[in-house]
């Protein structure tokens, strides 16, 4: 048997390289041949493949350079979100200050500022007069000096006569009116010293270190004396 496999296997090797090597062309046996009229054969279309000179060559294009610096705008746009923003506010203005406000602020960017309204309720007295003359209001002032109870000035419009307190509610003044009464005050009563008026305050949610100094700029002549203080 070993020798029949010997015999077998020397066949098989003779017989490849018959094939291999074209020996059996002859009889249709063989591997494909790669010649040069075999390759000839198996091109597509020769005669559209044309020669261009170098000069006609279209080259590739090129990737624009790599830059590590950002663009000016992407620059200054990130330098100017660096910078740290404040809002700031100032007043109570009464409505005759807030329209003056108003046409200042129109040189200011659009939707930098605002006026937000502040509403401020009335205000009532605790009042004695109006006395006759500058003798009963003396007289007056040595009596509550005896019963001491305080007083003020009662503000221009009441003159002459005297405040016994002030108070941001009516029942708080008739609650105090009472109280007088039980310590021997007579002839007071409570008057409305102040109706609701509607203020303003003015409010910059977020401005840099510059447009500060623009707003104090075109705000000075009508803030009336007050400042941009930091809001809350």
């Amino acid at each position: 048997m070993l020798r029949l496999a010997v015999v077998l296997l020397l066949l098989a090797n003779a017989g490849y390289y018959a094939w291999s090597h074209g020996l059996l062309q002859a009889w249709g046996l063989g591997p494909a041949s790669q010649a040069e009229p075999q390759r000839l054969q198996q091109q597509i279309a020769p005669q559209n493949l044309r020669l261009l000179p170098p000069e006609h060559m279209v080259p590739e294009p090129s990737a624009p350079p790599a830059s590590s610096a950002p663009p000016a705008s992407t620059a200054n746009d990130s330098a100017a979100s660096a910078e740290p923003l404040a809002c700031l506010q100032a007043g109570v203005f009464d409505a005759r200050q807030a329209d003056a406000l108003r046409q200042a602020a129109a040189s200011l960017p659009a939707g930098s500022w605002s006026l937000e309204p502040v509403p401020v309720p009335g205000r009532w007295m605790v009042y004695m007069g109006r006395f006759a003359d500058e003798d009963a209001l003396a007289k007056k002032r040595a009596e509550l000096r005896a019963l001491k109870i305080a007083y003020d000035r009662p503000g221009p419009a009441l003159e002459p006569g005297l405040s016994l307190g002030r108070y941001s509610t009516a029942e708080g003044a008739l609650r105090a009116l009472a109280q007088l009464g039980e310590q021997g005050v007579r002839r007071a009563r409570v008057v409305q010293e102040r109706g609701d008026t509607p203020n303003y305050t003015l409010h910059l949610p977020a401005v840099s270190e510059a447009q500060r100094a623009q707003a104090e700029a075109a705000l000075r002549t009508v803030l009336a004396g007050k400042t941009l203080r930091p809001c809350g």
